[in-house]
């Protein structure tokens, strides 16, 4: 069935995986990710909103057991032609059908890069997490990287554009039409603090850092501040901000929950 994404699959490596901006953003992911994931540990992971499978890939070549799912047919029609570990199983799924009886098996850990659940209401995102405390094992995890409501990115690069509307419009509890390809998606921001209250039940935060509060949002790619040398600068000063109290302020941020 023909999904919104589909539309964005094509283009989506060149567009964030295999840009400047996205490399960049997805490297600090990395390494917090590096600190949990001990050599001597195999983790069995699910991968939600897995895009063309870029994360899910890098995970099965350190060993992992990874089921990685996108409601778009065309992005995991793209991540099966890429080289990869046979233990690595692309799927479609719709994350709004996820439920106890989707996989005979659970996991260690359920991961989203880079927005996926800001296509989810704040309605849709409590059932998620209600279902996800099914999936995991014992002790089990989820870590998330979502759109905080006040990027200060995107607020200057917008401000300077005498365009207020864009520069506030992540700050509402409404949808907010976001252009993928053209294609205008509903997407809900949510700061830390919201995903606390959505999980208080059942998970304990372990920790929660800004991604991208100094590397630009994607969109800026094609300026100088994606430039080698600033984007180099931006990157280091990432990785030594990491307060979770500038969690909101950044394009993305990392939360990681452990079930209770």
């Amino acid at each position: 069935m023909f999904n919104d994404f589909d539309t964005a699959a094509t283009h989506y490596d060149d567009v964030f995986t295999n840009s400047r901006i996205g490399k960049a953003q997805r490297e600090l992911v990395y390494s917090y990710l590096h600190s949990i994931f001990t050599p001597s540990q195999q983790f069995s992971i699910l991968e939600l909103n897995c895009g063309t499978g870029e994360d899910a890939i890098k995970f099965a070549q350190k060993g992992h057991k990874i089921i990685a799912t996108d409601i778009s047919e065309k992005m995991i029609a793209i991540a099966n032609t890429k080289k990869h570990p046979k233990e690595l199983l692309f799927k479609t799924l719709d994350i709004n059908q996820l439920s106890i009886h989707s996989f005979s098996t659970k996991f260690d850990l359920i991961f989203s890069n880079f927005g996926g659940l800001n296509c989810l209401n704040s309605s849709q995102f409590k059932a998620f997490i209600d279902t996800t405390t099914e999936l995991l094992t014992p002790n089990g995890k989820l870590i998330f990287i979502i759109m905080p409501k006040y990027c200060l990115w995107e607020r200057f690069y917008f401000s300077i554009k005498r365009d207020f509307q864009k520069a506030t419009r992540r700050n509402t509890t409404q949808a907010v039409l976001a252009n993928v390809d053209g294609i205008q998606v509903p997407t809900w921001y949510y700061n830390p603090v919201d995903i606390c209250s959505f999980a208080k039940k059942y998970y304990v935060v372990n920790q929660i850092r800004p991604i991208g509060l100094f590397i630009p949002p994607s969109y800026l790619e094609s300026s100088f501040i994606a430039s080698k040398p600033l984007l180099t600068i931006f990157k280091n000063l990432d990785q030594y901000l990491k307060n979770p109290s500038l969690a909101k302020y950044a394009d993305h941020f990392l939360i990681e929950l452990q079930k209770k």
